[in-house]
């Protein structure tokens, strides 16, 4: 879904006929397309010596002139059709991109080597930040000539209606924090309730910032298979009444008060896009020091200028931080300077496309 607005307006760039031919990957619902041509084309998934594998016949069925001047493909080893598309495309003289991260949080040398040599075969490749570009480079894997960057964004337009709307009615949004019981110093989390996201170190830090800020709140947004578990952590670190789980939302209208109410977003390690989103409300964002175990929107982030960061894996030091921020009215304004300078300068939809 957060791909529609990218390539809506993609395909309004004069010049370009724009078809995208999407898969149906597991537990990841799809969306129509909207303002530009798209056709479902079946993906299977499947498993070969532990290793998760897929097919998407649309690799190589766009990958001739009959189809296409250019093909952009996603850039895994794990498609099993990603090479035989790269060579027919050559043979058949289309243009080849390769769209993706560029690495893998759990890196290991055939994995890299892989995707270098897939990039061999391609005429460009286009990462999702200058960090991994240039480390692509460096490496040896390409001639920089070769390698492109859009960084990887949200279209802002629905956060920044929805944020317009509340704060156009303050006795709503009062009302709002009055029915949810959000009258001090808030810290938000909106993701997937995962094991990797590290919400366990949240509660941690917020159980002994209690101390310092009696009347925090912790809000906690998203589903997931650690919801149950983390229920019963803040349970029993007995800060449950300092706790709402408010289970998953996805309409941003009912989102935005959420992150109007708070004064800081915290997401402890494997930020993505949730980056963006909170940055557009001017969040200030505090995250895990290990740049490595992030998504690549990562590269948004500046510590000490939209948000700061914490000693990966120490509640104790992630306690301090949100608490400095919490405690400090002037960090946190110039935070959300910051973070909002970050969102409608440099990570937007149109500087990607």
């Amino acid at each position: 879904q957060y791909r529609v607005p990218f390539f809506r307006e993609l395909a309004k760039r004069p010049g370009i006929d724009l078809l995208v031919a999407y898969g149906n990957e597991k537990g990841i619902p799809s969306v129509a397309p909207d303002g530009f041509a798209g056709v479902l084309t079946p993906m299977h998934e499947f498993k070969v010596l532990g290793s998760e594998l897929r097919w998407h016949s649309a690799h190589y069925r766009y990958a001739t002139p009959r189809h296409a001047d250019v093909v952009v493909l996603s850039w895994s080893p794990r498609y099993i059709t990603l090479l035989p598309a790269l060579v027919q495309a050559r043979w058949n003289n289309v243009g080849t991109v390769l769209w993706g991260h560029g690495y893998s949080k759990a890196e290991t040398r055939l994995r890299e080597n892989s995707r270098g040599a897939l990039a061999d075969f391609a005429d460009s490749v286009l990462f999702y930040n200058h960090t991994s570009a240039q480390r692509f480079i460096d490496r040896g894997y390409s001639a920089p000539e070769r390698v492109f960057v859009a960084l990887n964004t949200l279209d802002i337009t629905a956060i920044n209606a929805a944020r317009e709307r509340w704060e156009a009615d303050p006795a709503g949004l009062a009302g709002f924090r009055r029915e949810h019981g959000l009258h001090g110093p808030m810290i938000l989390f909106v993701s997937r309730l995962t094991a990797s996201n590290r919400v366990d170190l949240l509660l941690n830090a917020a159980a002994s910032l209690r101390r310092d800020v009696p009347d925090l709140k912790v809000v906690i947004i998203g589903a997931g298979p650690e919801g149950d578990s983390l229920k019963q952590l803040a349970k029993s670190l007995g800060i449950q009444d300092s706790v709402v789980f408010a289970g998953a939302i996805y309409e941003e209208a009912r989102l935005a008060p959420y992150f109007l109410s708070a004064s800081v977003f915290c997401y402890p390690v494997n930020v993505g896009l949730s980056l963006i989103h909170s940055m557009a409300y001017g969040l200030p964002v505090v995250t895990s020091d290990r740049m490595t175990a992030q998504n690549p929107e990562i590269e948004a982030f500046q510590d000490g200028v939209n948000g700061c960061c914490y000693r990966d894996g120490d509640a104790d030091a992630l306690g301090g931080v949100l608490g400095l921020i919490l405690t400090d009215p002037e960090l946190r304004a110039s935070l959300s300077r910051g973070a909002r300078a970050t969102v409608t300068q440099d990570f937007n939809i149109s500087k990607m496309v």
